[in-house]
């Protein structure tokens, strides 16, 4: 494991195969934090559902991550130990309070740990939240493993506390979701210190930011010289001196694998640099080149300090510097070893796209939308994301969540002659709504706009794996917690009572109604659909469904919805008495995959499509 600074042993410690995510939530507990919040989003997600699992800490699932830091700052402010974490896009919806927090402080340790999708593998953006740091004027640590992930959240919550400002802990997916052997140890006391009124610090009206202003850079100061002598930033001599690295992360591994006879300079505590660190490696070795994911951040800055370096121009600006993508980059530019012919490419596999659930209430709405002409349906951030793909390809656009009813709603202002007679539609889940999208909704009614709104119920936050919300009634424990009624808190947003409708999303006949009869009404109306997620304990499954092979014509109507309990058996071409040649789809239905939700039976045009009468070998599986 990379070099790391040591911190005092635990009463008593053990070792435990951890990923980073549950090796943060483990360092949290054991550094005395007294709340932690969060919103749930991949990879950052497990860190708090495992935090959750721990005694003697408050944890909650905020509605999304401005007021998760809120909360953090909140209980900071009251000397205690806090703690929120967030994916990359979810710092965007934080930086207001992070703005001006920087210029507060804190009193309690606050450490904000914020994961970085590299590669996105479950993300609208690759953005690179080191930027973040530098605009906030906050220190940054970069661990490389699950240990120092641990470790640097020890050394955290301690050097927040001495300097009074928040520090990041910024993770990547490799971090987040890799495991590897750690050392932990106990929970150790922290008793909150108590509120101490101070209004030129806590109240940030312009005169007193201004006073705050002179201090923000004279601590920058201070952390530049915690940087140069922090042992979380390692120089590690190398016997091979025609290159050394900078790096960090995830990066630091590669480098290692890839180089291991050079010199590096491991950047544990990222921002500020360690500029003389830096000079000292540049002057030990030919060629100075920094690994970093994703952007030319410290390479930037290093340039701009006058020292040599090369970086972005011999490597990606996306994805993982992996040894297969740093070793041919750094030998071409070394030009004395040839560069390693890339591996034969790998052999092409059946396409698996994403796709919605078998009986996912998602379906029966995309179905819907998918048999509706002069549409635009303005789409958002969730598993219902997955409605702009085959079959229904019914989304489209998606920008962030709660976009999908401002940007509706820019639409209907924007629209020129051409568009006058298009219907305008905003697809949401439950957990957006919450998380961002209330406000469009307000905004919307308040300025008389002409939308539809299609308010996707399912009970949970779905694709980040079924966390709990104010929509099913339970805290992040599974406690009972107030429910919200979305009628209601539509009404009070503004949207007449007529307008608001509630549908079965599994009633096809139903919801297609609605949806028409909405669309033609003028102003806001909203059509809420509920049924909850298949995989949550509230999903009842019924008798699978079965296609008669002897009355199915291969209409191929149930493919439409979806389903993927629903398997293409053959294609056959026929002539029609018109003369056009038509292409059949046969089908058959996985009866361990189906749920009997009935969705693929109501577009069946010669009810070929039939209820079993064996045992519920699927509920049994579901109930599991």
């Amino acid at each position: 494991m990379a070099a790391v600074a040591t911190i005092a042993p635990a009463p008593s410690q053990s070792r435990l195969l951890l990923s980073g995510n549950e090796a943060v939530a483990r360092a949290v507990w054991e550094s005395g934090c007294k709340v932690a919040a969060a919103y749930p989003g991949t990879p950052s997600t497990e860190i708090l559902e495992v935090l959750s699992t721990y005694p003697d800490i408050y944890t909650e699932w905020a509605v999304n991550e401005k007021v998760s830091m809120e909360v953090a700052l909140g209980a900071s402010m009251m000397g205690a130990r806090s703690f929120c974490a967030m994916k990359h896009v979810g710092l965007n919806v934080a930086a207001d309070p992070l703005m001006t927090l920087t210029l507060t402080g804190t009193v309690g340790g606050m450490v904000i740990a914020v994961a970085d999708d590299v590669g996105m593998a479950s993300s609208q953006n690759e953005q690179d939240s080191r930027f973040y740091a530098r605009f906030a004027h906050l220190p940054m640590f970069e661990p490389a493993d699950s240990q120092e992930a641990h470790d640097m959240i020890h050394l955290a919550f301690a050097f927040s506390e001495k300097h009074q400002v928040p520090v990041f802990v910024r993770l990547t997916a490799r971090i987040c979701h890799v495991k590897c052997v750690t050392t932990v140890g106990e929970r150790m006391a922290h008793e909150p210190a108590g509120f101490v009124k101070d209004a030129a610090r806590w109240v940030m009206v312009p005169a007193h930011a201004k006073q705050r202003l002179p201090l923000l850079f004279a601590r920058d100061a201070t952390l530049r010289e915690e940087s140069e002598n922090s042992a979380l930033n390692v120089l590690e001599a190398g016997k091979d001196r025609r290159v050394g690295f900078v790096t960090s992360g995830p990066a630091y591994m590669h480098v290692r694998e890839a180089f291991p006879d050079a010199p590096v300079l491991k950047l544990g505590m990222s921002n500020p640099l360690p500029l003389d660190k830096i000079r000292q490696l540049a002057g030990m070795v030919d060629t100075l080149i920094v690994s970093e994911e994703v952007e030319p951040i410290v390479e930037n800055e290093i340039r701009a300090a006058g020292i040599a370096v090369h970086g972005k121009d011999i490597l990606p600006k996306i994805g993982e510097l992996a040894v297969h993508v740093l070793k041919p980059a750094v030998n071409r530019l070394l030009n004395n070893e040839p560069a390693e012919i890339p591996a034969a490419a790998a052999p092409a596999v059946f396409p698996r796209p994403p796709t919605l659930c078998a009986a996912c209430p998602h379906l029966g709405i995309y179905y819907t939308l998918s048999q509706l002409k002069n549409i635009i349906v303005a789409g958002d951030i969730g598993c219902y994301t997955l409605g702009a793909g085959h079959p229904w390809n019914a989304l489209d656009t998606t920008i962030c969540m709660g976009a999908a009813i401002t940007v509706a709603h820019g639409m209907d202002k924007g629209r020129g002659a051409v568009d006058r007679d298009k219907k305008i539609l905003a697809v949401m889940g439950d957990s957006t709504f919450m998380h961002m999208g209330m406000q469009g909704l307000l905004d919307a009614t308040y300025n008389n706009s002409n939308i539809t709104f299609l308010l996707l119920d399912n009970g949970i936050v779905g694709m980040t794996g079924g966390q709990n919300t104010p929509a099913n009634g339970l805290d992040i424990r599974g406690n009972p917690a107030p429910r919200i009624d979305f009628r209601k808190l539509v009404e009070a947003l503004g949207v007449k009572p007529e307008r608001v409708r509630e549908v079965d999303p599994y009633e096809l006949p139903k919801l297609f109604k609605a949806v028409r009869e909405e669309t033609k009404n003028e102003g806001v109306s909203v059509i809420i659909g509920y049924r909850p997620c298949v995989l949550t304990d509230e999903f009842k499954p019924a008798r699978a469904y079965y296609v008669d092979d002897d009355k199915c014509t291969g209409c191929g109507n149930c493919i439409d919805v979806g389903c993927p309990a629903i398997h293409v058996t053959h294609r056959e071409k026929v002539v029609k008495p018109s003369g056009k040649e038509v292409e059949l789809a046969f089908v058959r239905i996985d009866p361990i995959a189906c749920t009997g939700c009935a969705l693929c039976l109501q577009p069946c045009a010669p009810d070929a499509i039939l209820q079993t009468e064996a045992p519920r070998l699927v509920a049994r599986l579901h109930q599991k």
